[in-house]
């Protein structure tokens, strides 16, 4: 199940498999660079599986719900850290009311939750509301470990 991203130049979408979302591309279409995921990626169960399965770096799970006040006030972080660091780590959001298995799956308890995973693995998690440096500090962190 490929991740569709919108070409910079031309904004038609392109289907990137999950172990090629940090890569640097040319969209199928007018052959313009295709960028690596530098968004926050919406998941369900599968393409979750399939990211955290295939990509060799850390991935940034946020879990978050629409209803959630905080969650919105994080959105904007969640975003700066993927663009900063697009190339070097993934980022992916969890809609806990449409997901709640995944949810489950980490215990969340409280959003907006944060979980750090690399290789498969949760390398951090904490709830609550952070900076985006603290998510990037994470995500280097765990790049090293």
């Amino acid at each position: 199940m490929p991740v569709i991203l919108p070409c910079p130049a031309c904004r038609t979408g392109n289907r990137i498999p999950a172990a090629h979302l940090t890569d640097v591309g040319r969209c199928g279409s007018c052959k313009a660079p295709l960028p690596a995921a530098a968004a926050p990626i919406d998941v369900d169960a599968a393409l979750f599986d399939e990211i955290v399965g295939a990509v060799k770096v850390p991935v940034l799970v946020d879990f978050w719900a629409a209803w959630c006040g905080p969650c919105r006030r994080a959105a904007p972080e969640v975003e700066k850290a993927a663009q900063n660091l697009a190339g070097r780590a993934v980022v992916i959001k969890v809609d806990t009311e449409a997901h709640p298995d995944l949810a489950a799956r980490f215990g969340v308890q409280g959003i907006p939750n944060f979980a750090v995973l690399r290789e498969g693995r949760i390398v951090h998690q904490q709830p609550g509301l952070v900076p985006h440096t603290t998510l990037e500090e994470w995500l280097t962190s765990a790049a090293h470990s």
